[in-house]
């Protein structure tokens, strides 16, 4: 059976059916296979043949029924990426990066949101099952990634964080330690010496947390500040909605967590946030109780979150390139679907410092 068998009905009457590629071809006065070749982009052909072509589709308003010959063929022409909660404005404007790249090599990408669930995120381990999709960019939350790379099965899969590293498994990340350590060098220079960490996770998550509290530590030790546990902001008990919503990194559990410091503010000078969401509810917990940003105590955050600059004062914080993040996951995940039997890939994306009113005044 030939593709245009596979995808025509030509034997309706004209006046009762969609127009076919015959039709197309009739019309631009070339064969059905040149009308093929153009639909499936093939790189060698002329360009007043495609300009021919693509007239005739518009004209007869000829859209090709793909369904059958993707499948056949094995590819969907869609990617799919698994975040683990999509109100987190990082994993919004992470996905709006990815959905950018992967359009720009003409595929769709759908969005599955797993809430960190370790049952989800096994079940994008294992490629969906049931849902045909060419590759799958994953930022997991629960599930090692030993585990991970044990249960994939043949899809490609990218992973995206540091925690995800692995020698096995193609990935992206961006360096939370170095990140960190860069936000609390910045404090640190402006004279303040009683800086907190205020993102310390509970059990139940992988590492970024850690990883970012590693780079607080390190920036602490370069410049001769011991470590105080007592200005390690602990978790505050939030509601499951607040966690369900967006996680523990959420603009509640910085508020709920601000409250607890309140009285003892006067121990702390500064706080790194280990993300954007923390910071902002710590800051409006602060003005409730006339703390003064950045005169009485500074405060930095994580993921360059768009109300970031709006918050007021405005808030300094680390911006991972997403844009970098989301070509790079894209590309690599690319690569892998040409060349299954390649070489893994491990790539760093860039970040940068941003200073706002939160700790310049």
């Amino acid at each position: 059976m030939t593709d245009m068998e596979a995808t025509e009905d030509s034997s309706a009457p004209s006046s009762e059916r969609r127009p076919s590629i015959k039709d197309v071809a009739a019309l631009a006065g070339v064969s059905w296979r040149t009308v093929s070749n153009v639909i499936h982009g093939h790189r060698y052909l002329r360009p007043e043949t495609k300009e021919k072509v693509e007239a005739a589709i518009k004209e007869l308003g000829y859209r090709p029924r793909v369904a059958a010959r993707q499948l056949r063929g094995g590819k969907s022409q869609l990617l799919t990426l698994a975040v683990p909660y999509i109100a987190n404005p990082y994993f919004a404007s992470l996905a709006h990066a990815v959905v950018e790249a992967a359009g720009r090599e003409n595929y769709v990408v759908l969005i599955d949101e797993t809430l960190g669930l370790p049952e989800r995120e096994k079940q994008v381990a294992r490629g969906y099952g049931s849902i045909l999709t060419d590759g799958i960019i994953f930022s997991p939350l629960s599930v090692p990634v030993g585990e991970l790379v044990s249960l994939r099965d043949s899809t490609p899969l990218v992973l995206l964080g540091q925690h995800t590293a692995n020698p096995d498994i193609d990935h992206v990340i961006v360096d939370n330690i170095a990140s960190t350590r860069a936000a609390t060098e910045h404090v640190v220079s402006l004279g303040r010496r009683r800086i907190g960490f205020l993102g310390y996770l509970a059990e139940g998550t992988l590492g970024t947390g850690d990883l970012r509290f590693a780079g607080y530590q390190q920036a602490l030790q370069a410049a001769g500040i011991p470590l105080d546990p007592a200005l390690v902001v602990g978790p505050a008990s939030v509601s499951a909605d607040a966690v369900t919503a967006e996680g523990d990194y959420s603009r509640e559990e910085g508020f709920a967590r601000a409250e607890h410091l309140i009285p003892r503010i006067h121990e702390f000078d500064a706080i790194v946030c280990a993300n954007d969401l923390l910071a902002i509810g710590l800051m409006h917990a602060f003005r409730l109780h006339g703390i003064r940003i950045p005169e009485d105590i500074a405060v930095i955050g994580w993921d360059d979150s768009p109300e970031g600059a709006f918050t007021a004062p405005t808030l300094s914080t680390i911006a991972p390139d997403l844009r970098s993040i989301a070509t790079l996951a894209v590309e690599t995940l690319l690569g892998r679907m040409e060349n299954p039997t390649r070489e893994v890939v491990g790539l760093t994306a860039p970040h940068r410092l941003i200073v706002r009113g939160s700790t310049a005044g």
